[in-house]
């Protein structure tokens, strides 16, 4: 992005502020970070929000940059392909708009296509990209800002059309021609520089060439530390250098947040698996069949076949023959999503040879033992895959070992496969009717894993009619359909389906906002209930006002309450409670706990924010945090909950103050009489706040925050009170956006902002 958009972007967070907008303003700033750093929840929120503020105060720049980084957050390192493709169109659409082409930002809207293309398929898109990005980048001056991107995906689309030699002369063009203007190459643009000469065979060079680039700064600084990790144990792999490629291979805690990286850090894994330092192990072969799933939903159809040939190699590796037979299935069927196949093909009739030819793992013991040696296995040190193999001669055929055998199966990321040996045995055999309850939940599980939505209705039709709505509110719940959820398990619960009907409605009445419903249908059963069921009944009840059920759940519990009836307050300690910050992101706000599950905010809150001190706040009461086992560090630990609703507003109104920090005898005057009236003041500077002296310019210590007030306190009140509060000390405190609501000393006010740089 230009730095004249930087400037465009301050500029209006400026105006959003001045209008009240406070939220917006703060998270227009954020946006970028919200991108980089992974904070997806608070980007899919905030983005939309700020794109559709900019709408409507028609500020078309401000808009595409709200699309443009909500789109980047998806297609970088979230590497979301087909899924994504229109809406890169429509912001490139949307960027040769008139009011818009003229933002020197615009060119990202082409890279971010190019991006989404090869997301979705390199090698098939390459041509387009080739293209788009081509007549774009003709002309195009290196002083540029968009040049670096631009140039940098032209190069992946070389190498993914199979022409590495053109795009490492192309990148190192691009490198010089920056160089001559007086610009550096991108992180980025260095790291493809070196992944074309790995595909160029030029191994060596690809070392040095990457690390020619670790100088360079990163277009995306937070990602740059483990993708420069794992292109360089790719490339120390392939030149052979093992321990060196071990070394700089991030492990799997670090890479598993980041998709885009998936396929390379599996390039690089099964180039090191037959290495003493690599184990190549049933829990990586579930990971990367995760992985796999999620490229399925993202539309990511080259990068899950490519996983799906890597994943058949390492299950030949570790004698998982079984699996790599269904991995082949995979790849073939992904090939034909794709536009360019290439060597799939091939691979696929490698990929079956390979575990014809494998030889299985030896059996703990004779076929009609196998079950019980499953059951007496260590459940730690057990191979799920191994058993599989071992499992599958009676599975479809024994009802035990079937169920055993297919939520592995499950487990493993194949219910697919699971709910088709168990649908023969159930269903086909026109059994379904009289199965055990478990093995019609162990189907519905498959089927629903499985996204087998219409199989799973086509099974429910041919049950009793308790475990038909049962199995109904299952699939319902786990699409998040959540009123058919909740008729579905009303019929499910009249028809005596039990506590697992009962927690289903339970949960699609609070989803619905109907919690004395949620609440009541818990309470029916409270004896059958667990902790976990009763606290969650013990939540509702409390949004609902329901105190009676409250306290029938927390004598359940074992919770003692003093008072006997109504509203429940009570000093229960200092919490933590999470809230939404306007940014999207979260805000711990110190509270006093007054019941099983609610708690007053005891500090002031910033204008703009949806709550405030003095407000009745219903939390989940599962921490979020263990208690520290230090018994110091518990003294002083305040235990954290996530808010999930205002119960009741406390009506407080903040007012900012701000200015040089009094004497400590004067501040301690200050804070005391804050607290006769009972009025909630938190400072929100830290010691590193300075203000500057008006007549020396010298820094001066300073405080800013904000003081709350009662519904009955007039702001005349307030201002009257830091009027008197205050009026001794050395260096006056500041409010102005109480004397200007108020129309008082606004002249005096502005000038103390002015004069001291507030």
């Amino acid at each position: 992005m230009d730095v004249d958009i930087w400037a465009w972007v301050g500029e209006t967070q400026q105006q959003l502020s001045e209008a009240g907008n406070v939220g917006l303003a703060m998270a227009l700033g954020d946006l970028p970070a919200q991108a980089y750093e992974g904070r997806y929840p608070q980007l899919d929120v905030m983005a939309p929000a700020i794109a559709q503020q900019a709408e409507t105060l028609e500020l078309p720049w401000i808009e595409f940059y709200a699309r443009y980084w909500h789109l980047i957050g998806r297609i970088g390192d979230r590497a979301q392909g087909a899924v994504s493709i229109d809406d890169a169109r429509q912001l490139l659409t949307f960027a040769e708009r008139e009011d818009v082409r003229e933002c020197p930002a615009t060119p990202a809207a082409v890279e971010a296509l190019a991006i989404a293309w090869a997301n979705t398929d390199g090698p098939g898109y390459a041509g387009d990209r080739l293209e788009t990005l081509g007549a774009h980048i003709e002309g195009m001056s290196p002083e540029r800002p968009a040049f670096t991107g631009l140039v940098t995906q032209y190069v992946a689309a070389l190498i993914d059309a199979g022409k590495p030699g053109e795009a490492v002369t192309y990148a190192e063009s691009a490198i010089e021609r920056l160089r001559t203007a007086g610009r550096e190459a991108s992180w980025e643009l260095g790291a493809e520089n070196a992944r074309a000469l790995l595909a160029a065979d030029r191994a060596a060079d690809a070392l040095d060439a990457l690390q020619a680039a670790a100088g360079f700064q990163a277009d995306d600084p937070v990602a740059k530390e483990h993708r420069d990790g794992v292109r360089r144990a790719l490339i120390l792999a392939t030149l052979g250098r093992i321990a060196e490629a071990v070394d700089a291979l991030p492990d799997l805690d670090v890479v598993g947040e980041h998709p885009r990286v998936f396929v390379e850090w599996s390039r690089a894994v099964s180039k090191l698996a037959g290495s003493s330092q690599i184990t190549n192990t049933w829990q990586l072969g579930r990971v990367l069949r995760q992985w796999m799933d999620y490229f399925g939903m993202m539309g990511g159809y080259h990068a899950r076949v490519e996983l799906a040939l890597i994943a058949g190699d390492l299950a030949i590796g570790r004698q998982g023959v079984w699996q790599a037979r269904l991995l082949a299935d995979v790849a073939e069927s992904g090939a034909a999503e794709l536009r360019e196949s290439g060597d799939v093909s091939e691979r696929v009739v490698a990929l079956r040879a390979a575990a014809d030819a494998a030889a299985e793992p030896k059996a703990p013991g004779p076929l009609e033992e196998r079950v019980g040696l499953f059951d007496a296995a260590d459940g730690f040190n057990a191979d799920p895959e191994k058993w599989v193999g071992w499992l599958a001669p009676l599975s479809g055929q024994d009802v035990e070992a079937t169920r055993r055998h297919t939520t592995t199966l499950g487990f493993l990321g194949y219910p697919a496969t699971g709910a088709d040996i168990y649908w023969k045995l159930l269903v086909d055999s026109g059994d379904i009717a009289s199965a055990d309850t478990d093995d019609v939940a162990y189907l519905t599980t498959l089927l629903i894993d499985a996204r087998q939505d219409e199989r799973l209705e086509q099974m429910a039709a041919l049950l009793p009619h308790d475990a038909q709505h049962l199995a109904l509110a299952r699939l319902h719940s786990a699409r998040e359909r959540w009123q058919e959820t909740a008729e579905a398990a009303e019929h499910a619960v009249a028809a005596g389906a039990g506590v697992d009907a009962r927690r289903l409605l339970s949960g699609a009445a609070q989803q619905l906002d109907q919690n004395a419903r949620a609440a009541e249908v818990l309470l029916e059963v409270l004896d059958e209930l667990t902790d976990e069921d009763v606290w969650r009944m013990v939540v509702m009840a409390t949004s609902a006002e329901d105190w009676d059920t409250v306290r029938k759940g927390a004598a359940k519990i074992g919770m003692p309450i003093k008072s006997k009836e109504g509203p429940i307050e009570e000093e229960m300690g200092l919490i933590r409670l999470i809230l939404p910050a306007p940014d999207g992101g979260q805000r711990q706000v110190l509270s006093i706990r007054t019941g099983p599950a609610t708690a007053r905010l005891a500090l002031p809150q910033p204008r703009g924010m949806d709550y405030n001190a003095g407000d009745l706040v219903v939390f989940d009461p599962q921490l979020l945090e263990p208690v520290p086992d230090d018994p110091e560090e518990q003294q002083n630990f305040v235990p954290p909950f996530a808010a999930v609703r205002i119960l009741r507003p406390g009506g407080y109104t903040s007012y900012f103050f701000d200015g040089a920090a009094p004497s400590e005898s004067d501040w301690a005057e200050f804070t005391e009489v804050m607290a006769e009236r009972g009025w909630p003041m938190w400072v929100y500077s830290d010691e590193n706040y300075t203000i500057s002296h008006p007549t020396s310019g010298e820094p001066l210590p300073g405080v800013f925050g904000w003081v709350a007030v009662p519904p009955d306190v007039s702001p005349s009140e307030v201002d009257a009170l830091l009027d008197d509060a205050t009026e001794r000390w050395v260096h006056p405190l500041a409010w102005l956006d109480l004397a200007r609501e108020i129309d008082v000393e606004v002249e005096r006010h502005e000038r103390i902002v002015k004069e001291y740089g507030l």
